[in-house]
């Protein structure tokens, strides 16, 4: 749910939507919960993405009751088809990446809105430098170490609203490479 919240291009989502009904291979009636219902934003067309109906599984329990699942998820295929949806089933693979990492790391500087004067010196600033480090962008905002430590929650808000662009998938760091989205 932290990577839904994050992700720009989703619009909305809600757990467990819905109740699948369907009939096992014996006739008897069965239900399903899937776990998830991702809307997303239109597109640079204006077309809306397929929504997705998902399942949040660790391998180890699919594979473990692979028989029992099997079933429920080809019932949420069928159904999801029928909305004109996918249905997905996302394991620790797709999850537990460093862009959970990076999400949860930057969460809470999301509401730390630095003032107007500030986010536009910082975007000037990596503009000019076209790309560079956040290291390097605090060295040439300022000179003055404690100053620099100052500057580094408006830094990293303007990184987690989208006006500093990085590539999330991999871990964060003080060297990792940072460019201006917005103009200031």
């Amino acid at each position: 749910m932290e990577i839904l919240r994050f992700d720009p291009h989703v619009d909305r989502f809600a757990p467990q939507p819905l109740t699948i009904e369907f009939l096992d291979r014996d006739g008897r009636a069965r239900s399903y919960t899937p776990d998830g219902l991702i809307h997303f934003k239109p597109d640079s067309t204006g077309s809306y993405p397929t929504p997705v109906l998902f399942e949040v599984k660790y391998r180890e329990d699919f594979r473990k009751h692979w028989r029992t699942l099997l079933p429920k998820f080809r019932a949420a295929k069928r159904y999801a088809l029928g909305e004109g949806w996918r249905f997905v089933v996302f394991t620790e693979r797709e999850i537990r990446t460093p862009y959970l990492d990076n999400v949860k790391f930057l969460w809470p500087f999301v509401e730390r809105a630095p003032l107007p004067e500030v986010r536009d010196r910082i975007l000037q600033t990596l503009s000019d430098l076209d790309e560079a480090d956040p290291d390097m962008l605090l060295c040439a905002l300022c000179h003055d170490a404690g100053n620099r430590a100052r500057m580094i929650p408006s830094l990293w808000h303007l990184v987690a609203i989208g006006a500093i662009g990085c590539d999330l998938n991999v871990r964060l760091t003080m060297r990792s490479l940072i460019w201006a989205v917005q103009e200031c």
